[in-house]
């Protein structure tokens, strides 16, 4: 089978293709400081750019693991994702808070999809 790197850099690929899964790099947002929802639509644009290069999309998602520095945004965070993701094409997910890695990022999002 082969692979195919999305995005690639020095460390990592925003997303590998090996047969007919995605995975999805963890996502962060550029704009380091800004609030919980500002900083969840930014990283779903960036998923949903790293899907469409993967020749998929958000209704094909199996799987999202979301990492909050504060459980408290845990609203927060779900009103953006609710308003993003394809309905009755929900993924299995996981929330849970984490210390992240640089101050002002609040959210950080990594994901699995069928091609």
């Amino acid at each position: 089978m082969t692979i195919k790197r999305v995005s690639p850099g020095p460390r990592m690929s925003g997303a590998v293709v090996h047969g007919n899964t995605v995975y999805v790099a963890g996502q962060v947002a550029d704009t380091v400081g800004a609030d919980v929802k500002t900083q969840t639509k930014e990283i779903l644009a960036k998923i949903d750019g790293l899907l469409k290069g993967a020749g998929t999309d958000k209704s094909k998602l199996l799987s999202a693991n979301i990492w909050l520095t504060d459980i408290a945004t845990f609203n927060e965070m779900n009103a953006v994702w609710d308003a993003w993701v394809s309905a009755g094409n929900t993924p299995a997910r996981a929330t849970v808070e984490a210390k992240l890695a640089a101050p002002g990022l609040r959210v950080e999002i990594a994901c699995i999809a069928a091609v």
